[in-house]
C-alpha cells in the first residue's frame, strides 16, 4: 500500500472510471444533428431585444431573431469542426464571423474575366454612373422680394447689363462652376438643382426658389450622368463584384451547413423554419 507505483495505479483507473463515466455515448450514423431551441432560449431573445428597443418584438421579429441564432448555432459547429475555436478564447459570434470571413475570402481571391464585368456593369449601371453636373449665374433677389424688383432685375438682364451688379449682395457664389447636383443642393439648399437642372441654357429664368429666398438663373454649361467605361473604373467594379458575390457564396454555404441539421423549436415558433 505504501509503494508509490500502487498510488499511480489507482490514480490512472481512477482518471480512467472517470472519463468513461462522462463521456458521451457514441454518436449514431445518422449525419443529421439536432439543434434544440428551448422556450427558455426564445425568452431570452425577446428579453434582449426589448432591452435593446424598449418594446416587446412582434411575431415576424422574433421569428428573425430565432433564425439569427439557428445561423449562429450552425456556424458555429461547422467552425468547431474545422478546429478554429482552437486557442481562441473569443465569444461565438468571432466563430461566426470567422466562418463568414473563409467563405468571402473565395470571392476576394477571384479575378473574373472582362466580360463578367463588363455584365456586372451593364446589369448594375446605375450605381456606377457619374452624378449629373451644372454649371450657372445668379443673381439673388432677397427673400420676399417686391414684384416691382423682380420685373425691373429681369429687364435690366435682357438688356444684358452688368448682372454682376444686380440684385442683393451676399454671401452666395454668384457663379457656380460645373458641380454635381448634391455639391448645388448642399449650397443653396435641397431641390434647387432639380429646379434650375432642366432651365433652357445661357437665358436667363427665373426667379427659382433656394433655401434662401429668390434667383433669377443663367445656366451656363450641364454634363449628363453617364456610365464610364469599364476601363475607366475597372477596380471599383471589380471590387463591388467581389463584395456581391462573397455575399451569395456566403449565404449558399450557411445553407449547405444547415441542410446538415435538424431544428428542433418550442411549438409556438416553428413556423417559417
Amino acid at each position: 500500500m505504501r509503494e508509490p507505483l500502487f498510488h499511480f495505479i489507482l490514480i490512472g483507473i481512477a482518471i480512467f472510471g472517470w472519463f468513461y463515466w462522462v463521456s458521451p455515448e457514441e454518436e449514431t450514423a445518422e449525419n443529421v444533428e439536432t439543434i434544440t431551441i428551448g422556450a427558455e432560449d426564445v425568452a431570452l431573445l425577446a428579453t434582449r431585444f426589448e432591452q435593446m428597443r424598449k418594446r416587446a418584438p412582434d411575431d415576424a421579429e422574433l421569428q428573425v431573431l430565432i433564425g439569427d441564432l439557428v445561423r449562429e448555432e450552425v456556424l458555429v459547429r461547422e467552425a468547431r469542426k474545422l478546429g478554429l475555436d482552437r486557442g481562441d478564447q473569443v465569444i461565438r459570434a468571432r466563430l461566426v464571423q470567422k466562418m463568414d470571413f473563409l467563405t468571402g475570402a473565395i470571392a476576394s481571391s477571384v479575378t473574373p474575366e472582362d466580360a463578367v464585368l463588363r455584365s456586372y456593369l451593364a446589369d448594375n449601371s446605375t450605381r456606377f454612373e457619374t452624378p449629373s453636373m451644372v454649371a450657372f449665374d445668379q443673381v439673388f433677389l432677397g427673400e420676399s422680394p417686391e414684384q416691382s424688383q423682380i420685373a425691373q432685375t429681369l429687364s435690366a438682364l435682357n438688356a444684358k447689363e452688368d448682372w454682376s451688379s444686380l440684385g442683393i449682395s451676399s454671401l452666395l457664389l454668384s457663379t457656380m462652376p460645373l458641380s454635381a447636383m448634391n455639391v448645388v443642393d448642399s449650397t443653396f439648399g435641397r431641390g434647387f438643382s432639380a429646379a434650375i437642372q432642366d432651365l433652357e441654357p445661357m437665358v436667363w429664368s427665373g426667379p427659382v426658389q433656394s433655401g434662401y429666398g429668390l434667383h433669377f438663373v443663367r445656366v451656363t454649361a450641364s454634363e449628363a450622368g453617364q456610365v464610364p467605361p469599364l476601363e475607366a473604373i475597372r477596380d471599383t467594379v471589380l471590387r463591388e463584384w467581389r463584395r456581391e458575390t462573397g455575399e451569395k457564396l456566403t449565404q449558399a454555404q450557411y445553407e449547405s451547413f444547415a441542410a446538415g441539421y435538424q431544428v428542433e423549436m418550442p411549438p409556438d415558433h416553428e413556423a417559417g423554419q
